[in-house]
């Protein structure tokens, strides 16, 4: 199989973008398949091989089976890239247009699930301009984490345990979004879940996040020491059993496709979903590929799998008129 690896994108995840990109063309190699390495620079370009990627609609993208868009935030993981994959004809690995635009949202994530009476962690959206945003917030109590709304990779997020310092966390955060999410802090151990699958989508072992940090930010994310991941979560069986059951769900209720890691914090026997990730970073200290290890799925027959998962999904689609 030749899989066109698509890395870097124009957002702030860039740096950890090209890092999971090559976490993926290396699984796929070892999986005895093709893999291309697709750059798309931080103005928008893409390039193979020191040439410009010529995109054409309806004719394929370099002649690769599938696409793999290994890319994080905005202009890559909320539907833009995935619609120029449908436009170019090519199966692509991870959830569709809607589904990627749904998840990058957070606020909008969660709007849907509450409609669904899904448990989750409280939450305000805030917008730039907003005449008042500490009443918006109030209800929520402190501390409250202040996070961009279309953002990953905990960019742009702040922890605030005192009213003074929410003006400056707001301000921090729409430096990168004019939507911002404020979420009252939670009880209970930070617990991940993977999801694999389109149609009959499985559940992972669920894993538990330590860490040193006040709270799991960046650097406690991609500092390699900085977290440890404990499988299985030490929670108990009905906490796990829920887990995997409220992964599925999230899952299927958003329309993803492919992959998805599942965020929640659980407390005793209660588990609250906090956020779902499309594309899960596939980094040496990334929790999705980890966790399907640990559930007795080894990493290149992961990627082999998921591009799978992508052709099939193809061909499915062009079976119908649209």
């Amino acid at each position: 199989m030749r899989v066109a690896v698509l890395s870097g994108g124009r957002s702030s995840e860039h740096d950890v973008s090209l890092v999971s990109g090559a976490g993926v063309r290396q699984g796929l190699a070892q999986a005895g398949h093709e893999a291309l390495d697709v750059r798309i620079e931080r103005d928008g370009t893409w390039w193979h091989d020191g040439a410009e990627v010529e995109l054409r609609p309806g004719r394929g993208l370099l002649g690769a089976d599938c696409a793999f868009p290994v890319l994080h935030g905005p202009f890559g993981e909320d539907g833009t890239v995935q619609g120029l994959l449908e436009c170019l004809d090519v199966p692509y690995v991870g959830a569709g247009v809607l589904s990627s635009a749904l998840c990058m949202d957070k606020v909008l994530f969660k709007d849907v699930l509450g409609a669904a009476g899904v448990p989750q962690v409280a939450y305000a959206a805030v917008r730039d301009g907003d005449p008042d945003p500490a009443a918006a917030v109030a209800h929520l109590g402190l501390p409250v984490f202040v996070k961009p709304a279309r953002l990953g990779s905990s960019v742009g997020i702040a922890k605030v345990t005192d009213p003074a310092e929410l003006p400056a966390a707001l301000e921090r955060a729409f430096a990168h979004d004019p939507l911002v999410i404020v979420e009252a802090m939670a009880s209970g151990i930070e617990v991940e879940c993977s999801v694999l699958g389109n149609d009959d989508p499985v559940a992972s072992e669920p894993g538990e996040i330590t860490y040193e940090a006040d709270w799991y930010d960046y650097e406690a994310k991609y500092t390699p020491g900085a977290m440890e991941l404990v499988v299985p979560a030490r929670i108990s069986a009905a906490a796990r059993d829920r887990v995997r059951e409220l992964a599925v769900e999230t899952f299927r209720r958003v329309g993803c496709q492919g992959l998805a890691r599942v965020d929640f914090f659980v407390d005793g026997d209660e588990v609250l979903v906090n956020e779902l990730n499309t594309m899960p970073g596939q980094t040496p200290t990334s929790v999705y590929a980890k966790l399907f290890e640990a559930s007795g799925l080894p990493y290149p027959r992961l990627v082999e799998r998921l591009c799978e998962l992508a052709r099939e999904r193809h061909a499915a689609a062009a079976r119908y008129r649209f």
